[in-house]
């Protein structure tokens, strides 16, 4: 079994090995434009929480990042206190492992930190079954994201 430890992103070393993961796997092998891979929330002073998996040689396997706030609004019909999970991506070689269920749970850890009621995401329909394994409950219509069917999906964090 492959040693990981997941963390949030401190610094930017650790942002720029997010990055790296999220370009591998929506980028390359989505084939996401990267125009709208990156946006406003992966400044440096914008106050997202981004989480990263890392082997225990120091190599990335996976990242996500939470937003909230203001940063959230768009995406969570302006309910301040629910937060905002996207951007979840795990290395081909690391799919299996257990690495996207530790960062959902950062991300879940860190939206209880800062008093968040719930998290929503927006799921790509493949990975539904992933997320409803993780309490999470679909909501919604399907959409198109980059060309790529989702659902919005939600959980609560109180019970």
């Amino acid at each position: 079994m492959t040693a990981y430890t997941v963390r949030v992103a401190a610094g930017p070393e650790d942002r720029e090995a997010c990055f790296a993961v999220r370009k591998e796997v929506f980028v390359a092998e989505q084939r996401v434009p990267e125009d709208i891979e990156y946006d406003a929330h992966d400044a440096e002073d914008a106050g997202t929480v981004h989480v990263l998996a890392v082997r225990a040689d120091g190599v990335p396997l996976g990242t996500g990042r939470l937003l909230h706030g203001a940063a959230a609004a768009d995406r969570t019909g302006g309910d301040l206190t629910v937060g905002s999970l996207g951007r979840l991506a795990v290395t081909r070689d690391a799919r299996g492992l257990g690495v996207g269920v530790a960062l959902v749970r950062a991300i879940e850890d860190a939206a209880r930190d800062r008093g968040l009621a719930a998290v929503d995401l927006h799921a790509q329909t493949h990975a539904l079954g992933f997320y409803e394994r993780l309490g999470y409950e679909a909501y919604g219509a399907e959409f198109l994201d980059a060309g790529i069917p989702h659902r919005s999906m939600r959980r609560d964090l109180r019970s």
